[in-house]
């Protein structure tokens, strides 16, 4: 069977890990789109010795293979903002796009998340959600999140980082961030994550019945 769930919003509202725990869940197979961007930002810098040049991102991204989402560093605040700026290129977005297409055709469902897999990547998907939370709640997330694995930086400096972001990732010309016209909207400020993924798993539940036997 193929079914496939596509979850978008902004950084830190919990998509993530509402993608991870319903592809659990359900047995899906699952791809935050985000580590995408971030191995292609991370192997840009590198590879261009801390420049981030567009052709060089179009290349890396047309060459990227899985094994390049397993690698280390790719959850710090320069990866991720070097990943917000690299997925405004429209040459980065055209060459991952067949690459999340492909992921979400496979059998037995998958999950993907990320800020353009409703509109863009898997239009036709039969469950779409869009993950929010209001800015401080998101900023609170975030800074616990970097704070535990060692990062030196404010919670003023992630609420900037994340606003750059957002204004960004909905300003591009190319896929911006947007929510599907037919995607549920999954606020998440007061919730914890149980209700959260709960919510998630309902709105899929009942998509899988209308499909299955």
């Amino acid at each position: 069977m193929k079914f496939t769930v596509a979850i978008d919003g902004p950084a830190a509202a919990g998509k993530g890990t509402i993608a991870r725990a319903v592809a659990a869940r359900f047995g899906f197979a699952h791809l935050d789109t985000g580590l995408l961007y971030r191995a292609v930002g991370r192997k840009t810098l590198a590879q261009g010795r801390g420049v981030l040049d567009e052709g060089l991102a179009e290349l890396v991204a047309r060459e990227l293979t899985e094994a390049d989402l397993a690698e280390g560093g790719l959850r710090g605040a320069l990866v991720a903002n070097a990943a917000s700026k690299v997925a405004a290129l429209p040459g980065v977005r055209r060459a991952l796009l067949e690459f999340q297409r492909r992921f979400a055709a496979r059998e037995g469902g998958a999950v993907l998340d990320g800020r353009d897999i409703g509109t863009v990547v898997c239009p036709e998907a039969e469950v779409k959600l869009f993950v929010v939370a209001d800015d401080e709640t998101r900023a609170r997330r975030r800074h616990a999140e970097l704070a535990g694995r060692g990062d030196d930086i404010t919670l003023a400096q992630v609420l900037a980082d994340l606003k750059s972001r957002d204004a960004r990732d909905a300003g591009r010309t190319d896929a911006p961030m947007r929510r599907a016209e037919d995607a549920h909207l999954l606020d998440t400020t007061e919730l914890d994550i149980d209700a959260a993924v709960a919510r998630a798993a309902h709105i899929i539940e009942q998509a899988l019945s209308r499909v299955e036997p």
